[in-house]
């Protein structure tokens, strides 16, 4: 096994020097004054117990908490973020999903009308006022459900497109299963209270990500901030859509959930998403999704270590067509650091050396390791970035013969 050390340039990239076998890669340490747990913290922290992060603890008013980097999937935040908990209206983002992808299918049209059913137009709390009897267009009921958190334009959908809620609820659950919500399941499309309705905030904030980036088309209802239906105006729930620090996703509340929220925001190229639910109030909500947003974008950057088609490291092949084989990673690697990570991250490669024609390309050959206090660990899988061929027989016969000959 080759290990080999990776050295920080001043751009943030990367470059490779030999080490032993046994060594690992220590980036430069700067003199620059230690950084207290949890990174910078944002003005006028809760008190309450505290949330887990790759920097240490920080406090939040949530009982649920997660934090997650759209672009790399990076863990930044996360408080009972595997709990079952109610999502109450953030039930609503599997409804859109299912909504979303019948109208990429082309079985469902924006301009299509639905029809209002009796138990659509009974149906309690947040309300678009669908009228019983009504055809609605199924943008209407898009904006009914995202920006006013229309209980009714839900049931609307759900009849529509699954015959009765209860069977709608059943492809709610099996898609859950398809995109690995493993702590989620649905009663409801709406986030009825039902004591067996369950998300976890790990589970809609994967969610989120879907729709986020399955259905581009379609997030932009997400950042409208108002929507008018049947003569009534409404605003659109999302403080942080309201205010103008995020572009979209879904509040929540009931009795047995508190008050709760995924936002989403995007800054300087950078988008997070968070969850926070458990909350005593509106006002609380608000100010808590906000705080820990802005704490997620001072405290974290993507760093690109390599972009696709960059060769990382040529590597020997044993009677190969060539002497060495490319080693790649096959796309931008992008990962999520702290701010101080040149301080703290540990990144090599790890290689078996030779490698054995015939080699083919995208074949797994090594790994990249990241590590370091306060640096979520990673291994990043390296391919080959070209085919090599075994070398003919009298070929294999020359390097082998060389080999004995020079001892190389």
């Amino acid at each position: 096994m080759i290990t080999r050390r990776l050295a920080l340039l001043a751009s943030g990239a990367l470059a490779a020097s030999a080490l032993p076998v046994t060594a690992e890669a220590q980036a430069p340490k700067p003199n620059r004054p230690p950084q207290r747990p949890g990174g910078r913290k944002p003005k006028d922290a809760p008190t309450g117990s505290p949330a887990d992060t790759p920097l240490g603890p920080v406090d939040t008013g949530a009982k649920w908490a997660y934090i997650v980097d759209y672009t790399t999937g990076a863990t930044l935040l996360e408080k009972n973020a595997d709990d079952e908990m109610p999502p109450s209206s953030m039930t609503k983002l599997m409804t859109m999903y299912l909504v979303y992808e019948r109208l990429k299918q082309g079985r469902l049209r924006l301009e299509d009308e639905l029809p209002v059913s009796e138990k659509a137009w009974r149906m309690p709390g947040s309300k678009m006022f669908v009228q019983i009897g009504a055809s609605v267009k199924v943008e209407d009921l898009i904006r009914g459900v995202i920006v006013q958190s229309g209980n009714d334009a839900c049931i609307v959908f759900a009849e529509a497109l699954a015959g009765s809620e209860e069977q709608f609820a059943e492809m709610m659950n099996a898609k859950g299963k398809q995109l690995g919500l493993t702590k989620s399941y649905f009663r409801n499309a709406t986030g009825w209270p039902d004591p067996e309705q369950h998300m976890s905030a790990r589970d809609i904030a994967s969610l989120a990500r879907h729709i986020i980036r399955d259905f581009p088309e379609y997030y932009h209802y997400d950042s409208e901030k108002s929507f008018k239906y049947n003569g009534i105006e409404q605003g659109n729930r999302n403080p942080m859509v309201q205010k103008g620090t995020g572009d979209g996703l879904k509040t929540g509340h009931t009795d047995a959930g508190g008050y709760g929220l995924v936002a989403t925001s995007i800054r300087n190229g950078r988008r997070n998403i968070v969850v926070v639910n458990g909350l005593a109030s509106m006002r609380e909500r608000a100010e808590e999704a906000e705080r820990l947003m802005d704490w997620s974008f001072a405290n974290f950057e993507d760093v690109t270590l390599f972009t696709a088609g960059d060769v990382i490291e040529r590597v020997p092949v044993w009677l190969g067509s060539s002497p060495t084989v490319p080693l790649v990673s096959g796309r931008d690697l992008v990962v999520t650091m702290p701010r101080t990570w040149r301080k703290n991250a540990s990144i090599k490669l790890s290689y078996q050396a030779p490698i054995r024609a015939p080699v083919a390309k995208g074949d797994t050959l090594g790994k990249l390791t990241v590590t370091g206090q306060g640096v979520p660990a990673m291994d990043v899988p390296l391919l080959a970035g070209a085919d090599v061929a075994k070398l003919g027989l009298p070929g294999r016969a020359i390097a082998v013969l060389s080999r004995y000959v020079t001892g190389s």
